[in-house]
């Protein structure tokens, strides 16, 4: 990271703590703030961009409970939802740089800060929901669970898997031939703007916070993600039509900050990582629900669905486009992956 880039995040993430917007700055506090049993209380911070019906903040609250009631006080957990502070960058940043963010959820967005979680990021490699949890419970998941640890100061306490992301529009897409000059906003990835020039679009990265707006003035002519962020953002409300692309399958992980970690006692270390294991089934299970509910609801509040789309067509031209920019660093990655198939 920028040596500048790092000293200026830190600054404002100290004026945000000095300000009072962390209870505590996610440091240890004891004394009369702390439990029952006068140890000393340890507060985690966890920061997030979805609101408070997306089933991510519904599992931090479960991991909320879980820290909070299992350790009997000494662990407060509490809970930022819908960018309070900020996007899922500067929730990653203010973890890098120790800035008073303890939990988020991140995933091929880090590819800024290490290159091989692009791979999250590649269209119709993970063909499958269990093709995505063989490969995330797996030797590639473990890759980048490490790589999270040594190079951003994040422990992987679990991972939430994500529907498949699709087009929101305004017309009907239904072959790459729809897409010519089609302005979409993705995210900052180099391979999710590879695959949509591939099929002839214009990608535009932009943080998730700024979508709704950017649809509503029509400076972008739609954007793609899973049918959960799709409800977050209220998409529904500027766009009409639902593409079922299904050009990405991927997961999320639920990170902790590994400076929290370490100031906490060996049992509350133990404590945190059973509860983040936990949280992941929970997490798992409102998912399975949620994916016909989402659909539902999209269609009954302003969304027609557009279900012939011509998949083997999208493969064919965003595949070639992706293998031709695919970084050395994600290649072998990609190729264990391809091979599970």
């Amino acid at each position: 990271m920028d040596g500048v880039k790092r000293l200026v995040l830190t600054a404002l993430a100290g004026l945000i703590v000095a300000g009072g917007v962390f209870a505590g700055g996610g440091s240890d506090k004891g004394g009369s703030g702390g439990a029952a049993n006068g140890s000393k209380t340890y507060e985690i911070n966890i920061a997030h961009i979805v609101n408070e019906d997306n089933i991510w903040h519904k599992a931090s609250l479960f991991f909320k409970k879980e820290a909070e009631s299992r350790s009997e006080g000494r662990i407060k957990v509490n809970i930022y939802p819908n960018s309070q502070l900020g996007t899922e960058m500067d929730a990653v940043n203010s973890i890098i740089t120790d800035g008073g963010t303890d939990i988020t959820l991140t995933g091929e967005s880090m590819q800024s800060v290490i290159p091989e979680m692009g791979v999250l990021g590649v269209p119709y490699l993970l063909t499958s929901s269990e093709l995505l949890n063989k490969v995330a419970a797996g030797p590639v998941g473990k890759q980048l669970e490490d790589l999270l640890l040594k190079n951003a100061n994040m422990r992987v306490l679990g991972y939430f898997e994500r529907g498949p992301r699709n087009v929101t529009s305004n017309k009907p897409i239904r072959s790459p031939s729809d897409m010519n000059g089609f302005v979409i906003r993705v995210s900052a990835s180099p391979i999710t703007v590879a695959t949509w020039e591939a099929v002839g679009a214009k990608p535009v990265p932009m943080a998730f916070a700024e979508v709704f707006t950017a649809l509503q003035q029509k400076t972008i002519d739609g954007q793609e993600n899973p049918l959960a962020m799709i409800k977050t953002g209220n998409f529904n409300e500027v766009q009409r039509f639902l593409n079922k692309t299904e050009h990405l399958r991927t997961w999320i992980y639920f990170v902790l900050s590994e400076t929290k970690f370490q100031s906490l006692p060996k049992d509350l270390q133990d404590l945190v990582i059973d509860a983040g294991k936990k949280t992941q089934a929970y997490e798992h299970e409102l998912f399975l629900k949620d994916e016909a509910e989402l659909e539902q609801y999209l269609s009954q509040n302003g969304m027609t669905i557009v279900s012939d789309v011509d998949q083997a067509a999208f493969v064919r031209q965003a595949s070639a486009g992706v293998e031709k920019v695919l970084p050395p660093k994600i290649k072998p990655l990609y190729d264990q992956i391809k091979a599970m198939q």
